[in-house]
């Protein structure tokens, strides 16, 4: 399996130049159950990835453009009235697709943004009394504009917190901007071979939950998390759920790179990314302060 992903990730390097950390980093988010906040300027390539990213798996996909006058019922679905059987019935909004690209949510108002992110967290809809599964797997990933940005409402710490991870793909390399204008890297997403399907999805994410973590690495994680509480550095102190998402990632970053077991540089490596958003940290100016918290606690041998 190791070889597929391997696959897998040099196809999504075919489409997306230069970012091959930002790839793994999606794969981890999306192999540990996650869902994952990327926050760009337009025109980075973050659509492009979740395309390809759903083409490479086998995984049905939706684009949603969040907007100002984006309702609930446009992303979850509605009840309509079938008036040959004198009864409604449910039509699933795009929210029922396996990869789901909620595109600039923070251009959409809090009652729609709290709808997506509910269903995120329940894994389920709920509509006049009854209850709709979403499907297994189910990945998010959302998009969002600088904050300086007109037109944007924040997401509040609270719902920030239901991404595992933030990542930015940022401005491409010289040498891979030229490759681009050159037209070096055209290779169409539709083109990607399906590498896996679904059900080897899922038996990946069942397999990674395997993967080591010893209580070593599991105390260096409570450390780091303790640290942001205790220090008063931090306004917004990471929570519990902050210390499994670490562990989850951890184990999937491991896999990834073909181990099984969990190594300290492996928390050092997805830290800023798991925490940088919950910890109310600027996406651009997060390593200093990263930095400074990797620094302040030991790291164990």
């Amino acid at each position: 399996m190791h070889d597929t992903i391997n696959d897998i990730i040099d196809d999504l390097s075919s489409v997306i130049y230069g970012k091959n950390e930002q790839i793994k980093l999606a794969l981890t988010c999306l192999f540990s159950q996650g869902h994952l906040l990327i926050e760009d300027l337009p025109g980075m390539g973050k659509t492009t990835l979740s395309h390809a990213l759903a083409s490479v798996l086998g995984l049905s996909y939706q684009r949603v453009q969040f907007t100002s006058d984006l309702l609930p019922s446009d992303i979850l679905g509605t009840s309509i009235f079938n008036a040959t059987e004198h009864s409604f019935a449910f039509h699933k909004g795009p929210i029922f697709s396996q990869v789901v690209l909620a595109d600039e949510i923070n251009r959409a108002g809090p009652k729609t943004q709290s709808a997506l992110l509910e269903a995120m967290e329940e894994k389920q809809v709920s509509m006049d009394g009854d209850i709709y599964p979403l499907p297994s797997p189910f990945f998010v990933i959302a998009t969002q504009n600088p904050l300086h940005q007109s037109g944007t409402y924040p997401l509040p710490e609270s719902q920030l917190d239901r991404f595992m991870m933030r990542v930015s793909l940022g401005f491409p390399s010289k040498d891979a901007e030229k490759k681009l204008i050159l037209g070096h890297n055209n290779r169409d997403y539709k083109l990607l071979p399906t590498r896996i399907n679904a059900t080897e999805l899922v038996n990946i994410q069942n397999e990674i939950k395997k993967t080591t973590l010893s209580d070593p690495v599991i105390d260096y994680i409570i450390e780091l998390v303790t640290y942001t509480r205790t220090s008063g550095i931090f306004s917004n102190p990471l929570s519990p759920r902050a210390s499994i998402a670490l562990g989850k990632a951890g184990q999937a970053w491991a896999y990834i790179e073909g181990r099984d077991f969990v190594t300290p540089d492996d928390i050092q490596m997805i830290f800023k990314y798991v925490t940088a958003h919950r910890l109310g940290i600027d996406v651009n100016n997060s390593e200093l302060y990263i930095e400074q918290l990797l620094n302040a606690v030991t790291v164990p041998l």
